[in-house]
């Protein structure tokens, strides 16, 4: 700790900080611009200006700006001083020149960091009065709007963009104070994570084009911390609706989850929530055409579940208590997990090498640590895209722990930073059987079979502990490449191991589990990070159930009659025709859903469930962090979370587990009571009952335009105010005016601060956790009680007339939900096969011509799009493309008989 006094008071900071974040630390408004807390300094804008003085005998001192001064003891500084205000003013006014008058219709008004600094600042009237500089906007795609004009070339955008992101596409053109940020030509934005260019920028240059279809002023939404539910990482998000309607989503900062960061998928891919497809009315097929309300809805479900032999459907996008009520009512023999066989099968791998092996889970924070990074059978950018932004920043770490500290720079002075370090990176070794986005920062790439890089990784396993087993038959250059990994890992002081369940390969991840556990056993500080399909796949796993084929036999035998399916759509877990036979079986079908899909439309008795906006509940991501998600805002009577509609059916059926319970708190309790892995989940958030100074936690700013407008579009007359049963938060601007507990913000606001730059006063220090500690509750540490795998593969080998077909994942176009957003739905792949160039030219194929090939019966008619890099004898499916029916992959496909073929070697270096 250092003792720096400002303005003559004495503070206690920690040592090598900068002096704009110790201020910001102790609570202090110094205004700036160009800093960023994940982004570092680099003295652009000038606005941080502060007098600095030499002792205390110095009563002249110096201009210095803040963010580039590094804290040192006994430092004496003034942020008051008059000439500091003064300077500070004009460099607001040099910065207002060219910006227009524009703040009554810029998307930014009300919650704009640069309206924020000018009040701060002082600066009142503009002294210019001749033409203003202005420029053409462009076109940047779906996503984001921009209006150059109300630029203030403060330089975050291209440094998030460029620097952090590794986009390629966006830049700074031109000089001096003719500075324009955009790209070369017109055209969409590349990077899978240019959404946050609308909350980096603190003005109105970038702003978010879903929020303008049906634009709110911020300060007029209602808010509720909320959770992305688009993949396995459990990034936390801010929800805001107005009239019913979601209108966007943002970052709700979590220093050991995603930061001040986002995917676009997870800031974009909300519209389902307000798509014509949602079900909002209770359906009984055998009362139609007569309507049906919510009671006798339920009455028919539980008529049905008392006649019939049950079984239940659950699903990894429902919310844990959802599963848990279900699996309560059906009973625990009779509750299955909705997911392909392969899938329940890895998951519960990766779930069993998280608690037995010896290696921790690292948090997404702790990736960005990583100095050696080795990914086995990951698409990251594609199946976990904030992973693959914190591994973009794990590169980094060799050489600012080399480099950068022994020419003795702070690592947040950029500038300098990346001035000194150039291109130097820290291993990274990639092992796919795909081209992906990380392969440009990689030392070494490896596309082979998923076979070939299981492979590959228990040879690494074996050279860095003789324990694991040897690989026999390795090339030459396999063999030199695993000793290159295993050096790499070995000199590391955080070595990183990750993998996941998209390979379809049980093999690959017992890999990486060797690994791991390998570099464990020589005492190194390892992690292993493993991805999940959805965002309560691991949830699902922890819960229990059984598979998805013994629902199917269950019903198809005869020894059940009636199903209850809960927010999954069976066509996307099995192959149609079987699906087809399982509905055609069952004598009644319960659907719980918020979208029509295949599986609703064969419900007998369809209930609609609210979607994670309309709903309360907890998902556990793929490190075991139980995390909850709030509903933003009431709805009508007929739409209910999933647990709610279960719970009511228990009751009205008289199930005796399930009648006692009045609420969320009650269905918490009875998980944690009745399963021990939950314990420590009822701490995730407060319970319902919670207060402060008897107040709730309002879901709306004090700023909002009163209460009396919240159901304007319907009554201008005043309601009564909904109430939640289910939590401390209240759906008007009405509550306790001070910090919530860090699970429970609904907004970043503070006096000053009306934008998102106000997070800075939540938390314990800049850019680190939150005042309380983050949200959420690890459920999972590792025992260190299982061995080495010891079940190493035969190399792969092609078979004529056939393919291997392998899974390949898009960011926008695989999962499910965010399918319902036009934006995300515009920039989706049109159907096609990934074909090595080889076999194309081998097949007579070129890009675009269609190949046909039957997978288990169903047969693809998909256009060639050729890859240097997929294995020859081996071709890639997409995953979760509307129009391309479902397959188990990895799965042999069988060519069209005409089409002649020859063995060839896999492997590409």
């Amino acid at each position: 700790m250092a003792t720096i006094y400002i303005d003559n008071k004495p503070y206690d900071v920690a040592a090598g900080k900068n002096l704009l974040e110790a201020c910001l630390t102790l609570g202090l408004d110094v205004p700036y611009f160009c800093y960023h807390p994940a982004m570092g300094s680099i003295g652009a804008c000038r606005q941080c200006a502060v007098k600095v003085y030499r002792d205390e005998n110095d009563t002249k001192g110096k201009l210095f700006m803040s963010c580039m001064e590094q804290v040192r003891d006994g430092m004496r500084v003034s942020v008051a001083d008059m000439e500091a205000k003064e300077f500070r003013a004009h460099v607001i006014g040099w910065l207002m020149t060219n910006h227009p008058h524009d703040c009554a219709v810029c998307d930014e008004g009300g919650s704009c960091h640069l309206q924020d600094m000018t009040v701060m600042t002082g600066h009142n009237y503009r002294q210019y009065s001749f033409e203003k500089r202005t420029y053409r906007n462009q076109y940047l795609g779906p996503f984001l709007n921009h209006e150059m004009n109300r630029c203030i070339q403060c330089y975050r955008c291209v440094r998030y963009y460029k620097d952090y992101a590794g986009g390629k596409d966006l830049d700074v053109f031109a000089a001096h104070n003719h500075l324009y940020f955009g790209r070369h030509e017109d055209g969409v934005l590349e990077s899978e994570f240019s959404g946050n260019l609308a909350e980096v920028c603190p003005t109105g240059v970038f702003t978010d084009k879903t929020l303008k279809q049906h634009y709110t002023r911020k300060w007029d939404l209602t808010t509720a911390p909320s959770v992305c539910h688009h993949c396995s990482l459990g990034c936390n998000t801010i929800a805001g609706e107005r009239y019913g309607t979601l209108r966007n989503i943002t970052n709700r900062y979590n220093g050991e989850v995603n930061g001040y960061f986002l995917c676009d998928r997870g800031r974009f891919g909300y519209e389902h929530v307000n798509s014509l497809s949602r079900i909002r009315k209770p359906l009984v097929r055998s009362q139609l055409p007569e309507a049906t309300d919510k009671y006798l809805a339920l009455k028919a479900a539980a008529s049905a579940v008392s006649a019939g032999r049950v079984i239940g459907i659950g699903s990894p996008r429902a919310s844990l208590e959802s599963n848990y009520v279900l699996k309560t009512l059906v009973g625990e023999d009779n509750f299955h997990h909705g997911v392909s066989d392969m899938e329940h099968d890895l998951v519960d791998l990766a779930l069993r090498i998280l608690k037995e092996g010896a290696t921790p889970t690292p948090s997404l924070r702790e990736v960005e640590k990583a100095d050696a990074v080795f990914i086995l059978g990951e698409d990251l950018t594609n199946t976990a895209p904030m992973l693959a932004l914190a591994v973009r920043q794990a590169v980094r770490q060799k050489p600012l722990l080399e480099q950068v500290s022994e020419a003795n720079i702070p690592v947040w002075q950029d500038a300098a930073v990346r001035e000194l370090v150039q291109t130097e990176r820290g291993p990274l070794f990639s092992a796919t059987f795909t081209e992906t986005k990380l392969d440009d920062l990689a030392t070494k790439t490896y596309f082979a079979s998923p076979e070939a890089i299981a492979r590959l990784g228990y040879a690494v396993a074996h050279n860095i502990c003789l324990d694991c087993p040897p690989v026999e038959g390795l090339k030459k250059e396999e063999k030199k490449l695993a000793g290159q990994i295993a050096d790499a890992l070995l000199a590391a002081k955080n070595p990183l191991i990750i993998s996941g369940t998209h390979s379809g390969n049980e093999r690959v991840l017992k890999a990486a589990a060797n690994i791991a556990d390998a570099l464990c056993a020589r005492e190194k500080a390892a992690g292993i990070l493993l991805t999940v399909p959805e965002c309560n796949s691991m949830g699902l796993a922890m819960l229990g159930g059984h598979k998805l084929e013994s629902a199917l036999e269950a019903v198809l035998n005869g020894y059940a009659d009636t199903v209850i399916i809960l927010e999954n759509d069976l066509y996307r877990r099995a192959g149609e025709a079987t699906v087809d036979s399982f509905f055609k079986a069952c004598k009644q079908v319960i659907v719980l859903d918020h979208l029509h899909n295949r599986t609703t439309e064969t419900a007998g008795i369809l209930l609609p469930a609210g979607p994670f906006a309309e709903s309360d509940g907890t998902l556990i991501n793929n490190e075991g962090r139980a995390q909850r998600f709030y509903q933003v805002y009431p709805t009508a009577e007929d739409i209910q979370e999933s647990w709610r509609w279960l719970s009511e059916l228990g009751t009205i059926a008289a199930h005796d587990e399930i009648s006692h319970w009045h609420g969320y708190d009650d269905i918490l309790r009875a998980i944690v009571i009745e399963l021990p892995a939950f314990r420590g989940i009822e701490a995730v958030t407060p319970t319902s009952e919670f207060r402060i100074a008897g107040q709730k936690i309002p879901r709306a700013s004090h700023r909002f335009s009163g209460r009396t407008s919240m159901l304007a579009n319907i009554n201008v007359s005043e309601p009564k105010p909904p109430e939640d049963p289910d939590s401390p938060l209240s759906y008007t601007m009405e509550g306790y005016r001070g910090q919530p507990p860090s699970s429970m913000i609904p907004f970043f606001w503070a006096p000053g601060w009306n934008s998102v730059q106000a997070t800075n006063k939540y938390q314990q220090e800049v850019g680190g956790h939150l005042k309380g500690g983050d949200p959420g509750v690890r459920l999972i540490s590792p025992a260190g009680t299982g061995e080495f795998s010891t079940a190493v593969p035969q190399n792969f080998l092609p078979l004529e007339d056939h393919l291997f077909m392998l899974p390949l994942y898009h960011t926008f176009g695989s999962e499910e939900l965010s399918m319902y957003s036009l934006p995300i739905m515009e920039l989706a792949p049109e159907p096609y096969v990934a074909l090595n160039a080889a076999d194309a030219m081998r097949l007579k194929l070129e890009d675009g011509q269609p190949l046909h090939f039957t997978i288990a019966g169903q047969t693809y008619d998909l256009p060639v799009k050729t890859s240097p890099n997929i294995p020859s004898g081996t071709a890639g499916l997409p995953i979760g493309l509307p129009s391309v029916p479902f397959a188990e992959l990895p799965a042999w496909a069988i060519l069209n008989r005409n089409l002649k073929w020859k063995k060839q070697p896999q492997t590409t270096f």
